[in-house]
């Protein structure tokens, strides 16, 4: 992490010290909860919805400075990221890559066309010290006689791109699967989205002999739900530890995961007890506690853009859109109106575009079969 930045950054000494502090915390935690990088011997593989990082077409940020900060060091913790909801202009993401240092760097897909797409990319953000890539990337498109029912594509493309760590070479799959509905076609959609990821790669595996990760957001409800069948009836594995980890902000939903097929059990988990798991950042930077902090920024923003819909409401003349204006002005009122409003805003919404609404998930991996290949000679 280039921490000098942070002088740039935060020339106010008084602001810059409650980052540090911030970050300090963050890092401690990081610590104890994620598993440490030993050369040689794991890789730390994660997958994380950074929600529409960074366009601001929602008008909850852009994100602050700090937070840059913050996002770097918890994506610091692993050596290889699958992100979602990264988005058509990289300069936010860049800047994110340079306050990270030299030796990261990301492979990402064009943005996602059509409405269901939010141009987003999906991209791969990879320690090049401990993770390399070899040299093979691309994203799958469905044949015609295997399209979703009414002829469609996925809502956006999954990304393919092999890695190797160490002895273990993989390929790693990443999605960001439709999410539409909880019930209706809708649901059937999103259901008939990861079977048909899941079935075309559990035959990719099976017919190649290599080892494959399928990682991102599946939007699944929960272990039981259909979704997670969906994904589980076409052979994959995923670990216990991670059927148990919500990964949603308030860890009551599982929409991330990350599955295996293997060849010749190469795949092979940690067994340490935080080898596994959903990291709750939240208890440590952007805290209910620490709502006073950021109650200027909030009010600011807010009144920002109620002026913004307010020139807006002056210059269209379609009465629906006014209506649908002064709705929205009423609205972002509302939730001025009262400190109990505002810290319900706060806690929900605000921060979660500043981090994001999905906790990152992480597996830790063996790569060292040294002993077996010596044992095979």
């Amino acid at each position: 992490m280039r921490y000098y930045a942070l002088r740039r950054d935060f020339p106010r000494k008084e602001d810059r010290k409650r980052v540090v502090g911030n970050l300090k915390a963050l890092r401690e935690d990081l610590k104890e909860k994620i598993p440490a990088k030993t050369y040689g011997e794991n890789v730390l593989i994660a997958t994380w919805n950074i929600r529409d990082f960074d366009s601001n077409k929602f008008g909850h940020g852009p994100r602050l400075p700090e937070s840059f900060y913050y996002l770097g060091e918890l994506l610091s913790s692993f050596d290889l990221i699958a992100l979602q909801e990264v988005n058509e202009d990289l300069s936010a993401f860049q800047r994110l890559i340079y306050l990270m240092g030299d030796q990261w760097d990301y492979i990402t897909t064009d943005a996602v066309e059509g409405s269901s797409g939010n141009k987003e990319r999906m991209t791969f953000l990879y320690d090049k010290q401990r993770v390399s890539f070899e040299k093979i990337a691309g994203e799958i498109v469905l044949s015609k006689k295997r399209l979703l029912p009414g002829a469609l594509q996925f809502a956006r493309t999954p990304f393919l791109v092999a890695f190797r760590s160490g002895w273990f070479t993989f390929k790693m799959c990443t999605v960001h699967i439709y999410y539409g509905s909880d019930r209706g076609e809708k649901l059937l959609r999103r259901i008939a989205e990861i079977d048909s990821i899941a079935r075309h790669l559990a035959k990719r595996a099976k017919k190649k002999a290599e080892n494959l990760i399928l990682l991102g957001d599946f939007n699944i409800t929960s272990p039981e739900h259909q979704t997670m069948k969906a994904l589980e009836q076409n052979g994959f594995k995923i670990p216990e530890a991670l059927k148990k980890s919500p990964t949603n902000m308030f860890q009551t939903k599982h929409y991330d995961q990350i599955a295996f097929k293997e060849k010749e059990n190469e795949v092979q988990l940690a067994e340490k007890p935080n080898s596994a798991g959903a990291y709750n950042y939240y208890q440590k930077v952007f805290t209910t506690r620490q709502y006073p902090q950021y109650e200027k920024v909030i009010k600011s923003s807010l009144n920002k853009r109620i002026e913004k819909k307010r020139e807006a409401l002056k210059k269209t003349r379609s009465s629906s859109k006014k209506a649908s204006l002064q709705k929205e002005i009423k609205n972002l009122q509302q939730i001025k109106s009262s400190e109990e409003n505002l810290k319900t805003y706060y806690k929900n919404i605000w921060r979660s575009f500043q981090m994001s609404d999905h906790l990152p998930m992480w597996v830790e991996l063996k790569i060292n079969f040294s002993t077996k290949y010596l044992d095979n000679l």
